[in-house]
């Protein structure tokens, strides 16, 4: 396996642009051009995703009423239902390649549940899985949701984290297909003690890089510039170690 993991910290992005460079630095990995896995991480504004298993009953409202509502609508090619994207929520993008890790899907989303229970432990959440369904959850309520994609076993999308999360966006669609599903945010479940809204969504965003990497054994972890990891000339200092 690739002993260091990229990080590409994208900040706030468009769902349409994030995809097509998830698919680009995937083609990459495959070919062999990326000597290493990446982790991407990004926020987006909001938008609906419609995964390969998405039931007419998971989206209530017509696709051109939530356009209404400037929320965007796109059809994907990750596995399981609908689920909601939006501000405050940490979306981890991973572009690994698995035969370097485990060939084994099952172990994979297993070990994603693993980074997101771990980083949430770390900020004082007790959470787990629940029997019969991908994602993480706390105190019965869903907080973190999973939808991947492999191609010649190199992954891309992947995971999504309430942080600050507007919880309101998840009544707009039956989350992953769950009916009556509460959704929470580590800010809903820390209440008071969540801190100024900067301050957690770093606390969030460090301890989730850090128990990422534990949970897929990466000896450290690099921040990469985007330029860099598309095969593009560097600007200097483009790359900077951080501690996993």
């Amino acid at each position: 396996m690739s002993a260091r993991l990229g990080l590409l910290d994208l900040g706030h992005r468009a769902y349409a642009e994030t995809l097509e460079l998830q698919r680009t630095l995937c083609r990459r990995r495959l070919a062999g051009e990326l000597d290493r896995d990446l982790l991407l991480l990004v926020e987006h504004e909001p938008v609906i995703t419609l995964g390969r298993a998405t039931r007419a009953t998971s989206l209530p409202l017509a696709p051109a009423e939530l356009e209404r509502r400037r929320v965007a609508v796109v059809e994907v090619e990750r596995g399981g239902d609908v689920t909601y994207h939006g501000p405050g929520q940490l979306v981890g993008y991973p572009i690994l390649q698995l035969r370097e890790h485990r060939e084994d899907l099952h172990w994979y989303l297993r070990q994603l549940e693993a980074a997101l229970i771990g980083a949430l432990a770390e900020l004082g959440i007790a959470a787990g899985r629940k029997p019969g369904l991908t994602g993480v959850w706390t105190g019965g309520r869903k907080i973190a949701s999973i939808g991947i994609h492999v191609k010649q076993w190199v992954t891309f999308h992947g995971f999504a984290l309430n942080v600050t999360t507007d919880l309101r966006g998840f009544d707009l669609i039956v989350p992953c297909g769950i009916r009556d599903v509460v959704m929470t945010s580590v800010a809903a479940e820390l209440g008071a003690s969540a801190g100024a809204s900067a301050a957690l969504w770093e606390r969030t965003r460090a301890g989730v890089v850090g128990a990422f990497a534990t949970a897929f054994g990466y000896e450290g972890v690099e921040a990469m510039a985007e330029p860099v990891a598309l095969g593009e000339r560097a600007p200097r200092h483009s790359a900077t170690a951080i501690s996993p």
